[in-house]
């Protein structure tokens, strides 16, 4: 009870945490956001007042022990834990759920009422429960979805499968049924969980999980595998959070409602560019939604779908997307990339295709420059200073 007290103080403004009290803190509830923060700095300055109103309010809201906390660092005091969470800008503000984090900072409005609102939504329950089997066949087949099937609520099982869906919410849609309603799809006391791919949109099938229902590092290291596709969208809303990774992206963009492109992609990245995922972001954009980016590259709605290369520098366009089907071409498309053969090209052209001199190029070529990047625009490269002063 002493250490619940300690953990989940009720003294006013968000809780100070050092490199003593903050893996307790961690462990002990479910939600904490920290404002990581320098007394130097102006914005830090302006911010913490609204902050610590913040944590107040959320802490008469939400007042249950272990459930949620508002906490705040001192960076320049707690030099180890600022590195220990890479952080580089002041403030900036990290999002904790079961002891990790999440894979988006928090980026919304500086006010009391936002921060209020972001903690309200941020503890919904994130598994929706179905009255009956014919339910699940309404399901979004362009969503990742898990479903838990269980003979009660109160079941350490359950227990764990809500813990890994709060943490992966938003990368997967998350479904359960209890008692009756699922006694024929499973035995009794051995509840199952089940994962069903966006099934309009990939070549994946259902599969079941088959590790330890009581484990939540297993649960949510194999939900993580599932819920997080190697081929992913990019939204307005991710952008930053993708470019924050520091890879190159290899974006399909599509028109909307072309769905067949998008599995080809799905399937020819598994297929012949696994190996790469460590290097690129493997990435479909709706290519309405960004228009922008394909007016760089000279092309428009007609022209989809196609492929491109956004390095952080410039953009590349893979010359024909039916070349897709050739083994082996996009796996080139990204080696060219990797040696600056698509640089040189740009410039001068063509290289020469000679076994004497393969970096040869063709004389007389105007040098020309490739597009420059505008994914990285969407990212971080935002001045945050600047958002912070406006919002404030």
């Amino acid at each position: 009870m002493v250490v619940c007290m300690f953990y989940n103080p009720t003294n006013s403004g968000a809780v100070q945490l050092n490199s003593e009290n903050i893996d307790m803190t961690l462990a002990s509830n479910e939600l904490v956001l920290i404002n990581f923060y320098a007394d130097w700095c102006r914005f830090s300055n302006i911010l913490q007042p609204i902050f610590d109103e913040a944590a107040e309010k959320v802490q008469a809201a939400f007042p249950e022990p272990g459930k949620v906390v508002m906490g705040k660092v001192d960076c320049d005091r707690e030099s180890a834990v600022a590195s220990r969470f890479h952080i580089t800008k002041y403030p900036t503000l990290k999002v904790l759920r079961n002891g990790q984090p999440t894979k988006r900072e928090y980026r919304g409005a500086r006010t009391v009422e936002a921060f209020t609102e972001f903690i309200r939504k941020q503890l919904e329950d994130p598994i929706r429960e179905f009255q009956n089997i014919k339910d699940l066949e309404q399901l979004d087949s362009k969503k990742r979805i898990v479903v838990g099937y269980f003979d009660r609520r109160d079941m350490p099982e359950y227990n764990t499968f809500r813990r890994v869906a709060t943490n992966l919410k938003e990368d997967c849609q998350f479904h359960v049924g209890f008692g009756d309603v699922v006694q024929a799809l499973h035995p009794p006391g051995h509840p199952i969980i089940v994962f069903r791919p966006d099934v309009a949109m990939s070549n994946e099938n259902d599969e079941t999980y088959m590790g330890d229902l009581k484990s939540f590092d297993e649960l949510n290291i194999w939900v993580q595998e599932k819920c997080v596709p190697l081929v992913r969208e990019i939204t307005f809303e991710n952008a930053e959070e993708l470019t924050e990774e520091g890879l190159p992206f290899l974006i399909l963009f599509y028109a909307p409602g072309d769905l067949e492109s998008i599995k080809d992609y799905k399937a020819i990245v598994q297929l012949d560019l696994i190996t790469e995922k460590q290097n690129v972001n493997f990435l479909t954009a709706d290519g309405k939604r960004f228009a922008h980016p394909l007016h760089h590259l000279g092309k428009s709605q007609a022209d989809l779908p196609l492929i491109a290369i956004d390095s952080f520098r410039h953009m590349y366009l893979f010359p024909n997307f039916k070349d897709i089907y050739v083994p082996g071409k996009l796996k080139q498309f990204l080696n060219d990339l990797y040696s600056g053969k698509l640089h040189r090209e740009f410039h001068y052209g063509p290289e020469k295709d000679t076994s004497a001199d393969t970096n040869a190029i063709d004389d007389g070529k105007k040098p020309t420059t490739p597009p420059e990047s505008t994914f990285k625009k969407l990212g971080p490269s935002k001045n945050r200073y600047t958002l912070l002063r406006d919002e404030l």
